[in-house]
């Protein structure tokens, strides 16, 4: 049996892990003590042994690669003095069997179709950095099966599976399915958290001192202020979920067809110009958001609005508005816009654009990647415009849950460290690779995300068209920090790397929408039933009146009928 203490990360960059091993059989009990300094490259190990004689005996070896460190042997002398003394009560100790195969914790895990490497790659996908060679040769949550066996001496089995859509996934755990960790969009996080269905994360999660806690100390500066300035119920949403993936929301469009101002604005969907040849995505809350862009257009470019103090949280509130009135113009416009477009869609607008069957499209900045990427491979360019209007923030995250996780220690553990595992920086540029989203992470004192991003768009300064690209704001939090700067192409800006990580500018016109509660619900799902299928009201009195005197009669026929066919028998 043995039981396996985690690494204790200290300020002066020392780790401790021990683990206990003991054979009941022959009654022997082993303690294994490790320690490390990596910045002094010093390792100290220690092991112990008790026999059924209750006899001790003991090894230890410090060994320092460059030079001796004397505060490192004194607190290792200090560790083999604990491990001794731990040795004397080890027979009443606890115990944790995790050598065992029965011994597996199970981790269940939904998340989005495609939406993390499945693994696979080919040699030529091969990416190489500056620090190392990234390819993805197994399911992502394979690998963590691996890592955290090697890391923490637990096996753990991952019951991987997916869903479609926020709602699928929210119908299938009010329906009784069981998850340990899932991955929905903001505002079904907030409505997980106001109906109290999650699991805050543990205090050790946000421990940056643990090497093993790859978000909090790789999540965007950007990112994690999101996260914490922004409440359910008065409490965080880092209390409970850990980004994922990030974009936002604008307009894919073909440059030769439609002009960037064109396509910058969200009126584009009732533009007469583009009859049949633009596309809006099927779903109330986008939709929603692009509509009240176009009505408030006026008011949100005013420049009375754009400098206001309160800029930023009164434009959250007004593409939030769900007032009657708002709901009202809301309406109008989208059924404008049903007249005036190609079609409704949830994930044919990129084939669309792609062969050219339209020439723009409400997108998310992820499909629209995809699309750029596809679409160039046969030398054919689309753009993406951000309106000016606003753009809507979105993101997806983990959050574990209480039906799932149920105080099972074991599991929590599992489930943190699977988040930990995935913002890994070499995962995270294997899942952005794969999946073509934005990560949260930014990388904290690694390169790594930052290296990917210069080795798809960075050019040398002799090119011609090139350009300076900060990105500042999301690696390090400071706008102006010049570490964070990509020379690339002057196309990039308006085409793939505008879109996967948009500039501080475009991110200061942004809001998120928030989750809309059981009446707003109900309102706003009215309003999109008259849009997608047909509003009675707008339905001309002279019809009304045909459709009455036609039921009359109908009604006198059919009694007329009756009369008939009873004096007949008679």
């Amino acid at each position: 049996m043995m039981e396996f203490y985690n690494a204790i990360k200290k300020e002066n960059n020392l780790s401790l892990r021990f683990c206990d091993i003991k054979n009941k059989e022959k009654n022997m009990s082993f303690r294994f003590c490790d320690i490390k300094n990596k910045e002094k490259n010093v390792s100290f190990r220690f092991c112990a042994t008790k026999n059924k004689e209750n006899k001790l005996s003991y090894i230890f070896n410090i060994k320092n690669n460059r030079k001796r460190n004397m505060r490192f042997r004194r607190f290792a002398i200090i560790c083999m003095m604990i491990v001794l003394a731990g040795m004397t009560t080890y027979q009443t100790g606890p115990e944790c069997v995790m050598a065992k195969d029965d011994d597996v914790v199970t981790l269940r895990v939904c998340n989005w179709e495609e939406y993390i490497d499945e693994g696979g790659w080919g040699e030529d996908e091969t990416i190489s950095l500056s620090e190392k060679d990234i390819i993805g040769e197994n399911p992502m949550y394979e690998d963590f099966e691996e890592w955290y066996y090697d890391t923490y001496h637990q096996k753990v089995k991952v019951e991987y599976s997916c869903f479609g859509t926020n709602e699928e996934l929210y119908n299938m755990l009010t329906l009784g399915n069981e998850y340990d960790i899932v991955c929905p969009s903001e505002y079904m996080i907030m409505k997980l958290m106001a109906e109290d269905m999650l699991v805050p994360f543990s205090e050790g999660f946000f421990d940056e001192t643990i090497e093993e806690n790859y978000y909090i100390k790789g999540v965007s500066p950007f990112i994690r202020n999101a996260f914490e300035t922004n409440e359910i119920n008065g409490e965080p949403w880092s209390k409970y979920a850990a980004g994922y993936m990030w974009g936002i929301t604008g307009i894919i469009y073909n440059p030769e067809e439609v002009s960037t101002e064109e396509a910058s604005t969200w009126k584009i969907m009732t533009n007469e110009k583009f009859h049949r040849r633009i596309t809006i995505k099927d779903n109330v809350r986008d939709a929603f958001f692009g509509a009240v862009g176009a009505v408030k257009a006026d008011k949100l470019t005013s420049d009375s609005f754009i400098n206001d103090p309160d800029y930023t949280k009164d434009l959250a509130e007004e593409m939030n508005d769900l007032s009657p009135e708002t709901l009202e113009m809301v309406l109008a416009y989208l059924q404008e816009t049903r007249d005036n477009v190609y079609s409704f869609e949830t994930d044919s607008g990129k084939a669309d654009m792609i062969s050219g069957k339209v020439v723009a499209g409400y997108q998310w900045s992820g499909d629209a990647v995809y699309a750029m990427d596809q679409a160039q491979a046969d030398d054919f360019y689309l753009n993406f415009a951000v309106p000016k209007e606003s753009t809507n923030l979105y993101f997806d995250g983990w959050v574990m849950l209480k039906n799932g996780i149920k105080d099972d220690a074991k599991k929590q553990h599992a489930a943190e460290a699977f988040i930990n595992y995935i913002s890994m920086p070499e995962n995270v540029v294997r899942n952005m690779y794969y999946i073509g989203y934005t990560s949260v992470i930014s990388g904290g004192d690694s390169d790594e995300v930052f290296d990917y991003l210069n080795y798809c768009y960075g050019v040398e300064e002799e090119e011609e068209d090139v350009v300076e690209y900060p990105l500042g704001y999301f690696f390090s939090g400071e706008a102006d920090d010049t570490d964070y700067i990509i020379l690339t192409q002057k196309e990039q800006v308006d085409r793939q790397l505008g879109a996967q990580y948009p500039s501080q500018e475009t991110m200061e016109r942004s809001a998120i929408m928030r989750y809309f509660d059981a009446d707003e619900n109900v309102a706003v799902n009215r309003m999109w039933i008259d849009v997608r299928c047909y509003n009675v009201k707008n339905v001309p009195v002279y019809v009304w009146i045909i459709i009455v005197i036609s039921l009359i009669v109908a009604a006198v026929f059919l009694i007329r009928g009756k009369i008939v066919a009873k004096s007949m028998k008679k």
